[in-house]
């Protein structure tokens, strides 16, 4: 038995294994426990690995290429059609063995350990300051059943709770001790969010494509290295517009007989990347209105034409682009070189 090819659907404790010879004769159906992982595929002569890219399988990519093998990480969406009927591990892992051998098939780049890292630190960012305004929110619905009523923003909120805990007999005694319990905890998790960023600044400092793709209107630290370590190989998309794509940027098309029809952004790439480049480019817009920049320019005339949230997906789309072109030519920024 020659095993050539091998399908690895990947779970918690039980995977699934399918493997096919050089002919495409199925000579492997194995149940694997987590334990068995290791002696089973320390053992397997070298052979091409298939696995779907979720949420451990660049460790296990990492650890079976350690083995010798060749491990390539497929989109579940373009393992899906390969499924004949029904659900169950045996079927995805044949999918799977199946989906790998296709030549014109699209893989997803292993993760180092790093960049696992820096993106871990990013999700928790995410995920505190989601909860900092949640409890912002519920702080400032608390104060206004009170009529506490505070302008918006995170700072004028912090000034109405001050006034309001200074002043013993604004607030009764049961609401004072939950309100003081929301404040310690959005202090906490100030404090938290604030040793995330320097551990960000820190990494971005040390990372040349983080430094140069920072340099872009729109790209500050966060977005820079959230793109610097989740695009591990630039090269991997033919062109800027393609990775715009793969970030969900452009149209969907439903085109058919000739006829082209667009329709709304697919958002069918990262969705943390395209929050952070849309908010970018909102905050551009605010900032170029007056500025007499080619950039400026392209915006204001679209700004006549259109609505500002689609102005603003445009100008992300754009800015995708350029970062792109930072990283595959491992250029400095420079928007108008050709006008010089």
């Amino acid at each position: 038995m020659t095993i050539v090819t091998i399908g690895l659907d990947l779970a918690k404790n039980v995977f699934q294994a399918h493997g096919v010879d050089e002919e495409g004769n199925a000579v492997l159906a194995k149940k694997l426990h987590r334990k068995q992982m290791l002696p089973f595929f320390s053992k397997l002569s070298p052979c091409l690995i298939g696995v779907e890219a979720c949420g451990t399988a660049h460790y296990w990519a990492r650890t079976l290429a350690a083995m010798g093998h060749e491990v390539r990480l497929i989109p579940p969406a373009y393992v899906k059609a390969y499924v004949k009927r029904g659900k169950s591990d045996a079927l995805d892992a044949e999918a799977i063995c199946e989906a790998v051998q296709r030549p014109t098939m699209r893989f997803v780049p292993t993760k180092t350990v790093e960049q696992q890292g820096i993106l871990m630190t990013h999700r928790a960012r995410s995920l505190l300051v989601r909860q900092r305004t949640m409890l912002a929110n519920a702080l400032r619905a608390h104060l206004a059943v009170l009529g506490l009523v505070a302008n918006p923003g995170i700072a004028n909120l912090a000034k109405l709770a001050e006034q309001a805990m200074a002043d013993k007999d604004a607030l009764p005694p049961y609401a004072r001790s939950a309100l003081e319990i929301l404040i310690r905890q959005i202090m906490t998790i100030n404090s938290e969010v604030a040793a995330l960023d320097q551990q960000l600044i820190a990494w971005h400092a040390a990372s040349e494509a983080s430094r140069r793709l920072a340099a872009i209107p729109g790209l500050g630290i966060i977005t820079a290295t959230a793109i610097a370590a989740t695009v591990t190989d630039p090269d991997q998309f033919r062109s800027g517009r393609q990775f715009a794509a793969w970030l969900g940027l452009t149209p969907q098309q439903h085109s058919t007989g000739g006829k082209t029809r667009l329709g709304g952004i697919s958002k069918q790439g990262d969705r943390y990347l395209r929050r952070l480049l849309v908010v970018g480019a909102t905050a551009v817009m605010r900032h170029v209105k007056d500025k007499p920049t080619p950039m400026a320019d392209w915006i204001r005339k679209l700004s006549e034409k259109k609505p500002f949230r689609l102005v603003s997906v445009a100008l992300a789309n754009k800015l995708a682009r350029i970062a792109w072109v930072v990283l595959t030519r491992k250029e400095t920024y420079h928007p108008y070189a050709h006008l010089a």
